[in-house]
């Protein structure tokens, strides 16, 4: 039997009849009814065309069970701190740095859309079923661009959103909201009309909500896109905040609202910009955490890990009102991306992560005192792209130092240093 069920109300998000987060003493009421995120997108990933590529990062093998096993472990650290969903692709999503995602084979589809295959689905079983015991939602995304090719027409994805929403029916599950497409508008979703036109994205949205037996049912469009009649078509209004400043994401919201008044907001992704959730928190909208390096490279690392992930955590909890334990401010910064594992091709992936990034003017990164790229713009990263991408740094050979001068707003300076064996 379910321990947790979904339900909304306005704007708000009750489990089990009560808002979200109003069941714990001492948190902010402009948070009750919210529904902090997490992407875990790669929860039940595997490759069909070369799964030994993703044995790495310390793992002697890949495994997609025990993948999804090491999520299921790590929910009730994330939940500690206030996460009360997290989004799972059938299809799941990236990896954006280290691998082309067209030579991935991620697909548990047929290529007519009409069956499931049976690991992937009990692995989403297993998974929904493990939030369900701790009190948290998933986000159930079916469809990802690079692998909605493999299916081979527009009938042939009308199925897939009917084998997938049938699954969840049957499953029984009410812990469950659906994302139809993640960024329905990019990539080779444009060889689909069904998915990245605005009229066939709504009426797959139809069909999910009438398929799945009423689930909540929404689909984002890429960061920054938000699609008038698919805002209308939504049971929840899913949007993406990546690629976005501040105030960008601001004026997103009020779209939203304009749009779908009366019906909750949730960033599903955004970045590791963690000053994005401030945003959220003054507007009473949900936000969506994704760190692309953590927690979408397969094998991911699904823990709170040191630096970004744990910096998230903190504010998260900071912005509900759960008593957590803070850092004191030496503590506060961490350059990140010199664990010992996370190295692909002799690259890192170098930025440094603050637990109040709204503090920093810029940052000078060093190597052997020479400084290498300057970064005005959170995340703070070597080779920054935009908010969710870098580029990576050639490791060379031999011993390195490298360290990062933190330059506040109020013109004080903060130096971190790591020496590092390649």
């Amino acid at each position: 039997m379910s321990k947790t069920q979904l339900t909304i109300s306005g704007e708000r998000f009750r489990v089990n009849g009560t808002p979200v987060y109003a069941d714990l003493a001492g948190t902010h009421p402009d948070a009750h009814g919210l529904l902090m995120n997490a992407r875990f997108i790669q929860g039940v990933f595997d490759d069909k065309s070369d799964p030994s590529r993703f044995a790495r990062f310390g793992h002697a093998t890949w495994d997609a069970e025990a993948n999804t096993d090491r999520l299921i472990e790590a929910l009730p650290d994330w939940h500690r701190y206030g996460l009360r969903a997290f989004t799972v692709g059938f299809q799941g999503g990236g990896p954006c740095f280290t691998t082309d995602n067209n030579t991935i084979d991620n697909n548990p589809f047929g290529e007519d859309g009409l069956s499931l295959d049976p690991a992937y689905a009990g692995r989403m079983d297993r998974l929904i079923r493990a939030a369900d015991e701790i009190g948290m939602v998933v986000i159930v995304s079916y469809l990802y661009q690079a692998q909605a090719r493999r299916i081979r027409d527009g009938k042939g994805i009308r199925n897939a959103v009917i084998t997938a929403s049938r699954f969840l029916r049957d499953g029984g599950y009410t812990n469950v909201m659906v994302e139809v497409a993640n960024e329905h508008d990019v990539g080779h979703f444009k060889e689909h009309q069904i998915v990245c036109s605005d009229e066939g994205m709504a009426f797959l949205i139809e069909l999910a909500r009438e398929e799945s037996g009423g689930m909540p049912t929404g689909c984002s469009g890429g960061g920054g896109v938000l699609k008038e009649q698919v805002a209308r078509a939504s049971d929840v209004v899913l949007i993406h905040g990546n690629g976005l400043t501040r105030q960008r994401y601001h004026l997103l919201i009020d779209r939203a609202r304009k749009w779908a008044p009366g019906r909750p907001i949730v960033c599903n992704e955004d970045s590791q910009a963690i000053g994005q959730l401030g945003v959220a928190l003054k507007t009473r909208t949900s936000w969506g955490y994704f760190n692309d390096m953590t927690k979408q490279e397969p094998p991911a690392d699904w823990g709170v890990t040191r630096g970004e992930d744990q910096f998230f955590a903190w504010r998260m909890a900071m912005g509900i009102g759960i008593d957590v334990e803070m850092p004191p401010p030496e503590e506060q910064f961490y350059l990140q991306g010199f664990e010992r594992d996370i190295i692909h091709e002799n690259q890192r992936y170098i930025r440094l992560a603050s637990l109040f990034p709204e503090r920093i003017d810029h940052v000078d990164f060093f190597c052997d005192g020479k400084r290498v790229f300057t970064a005005w713009d959170e995340p703070f990263s070597v080779n920054w792209r935009c908010n969710w991408r870098q580029e990576g740094t050639d490791m060379g050979a031999g011993d390195q130092e490298w360290r990062a001068v933190v330059k506040l707003v109020t013109g004080e300076s903060v130096e971190t240093n790591v020496g590092l064996a390649p």
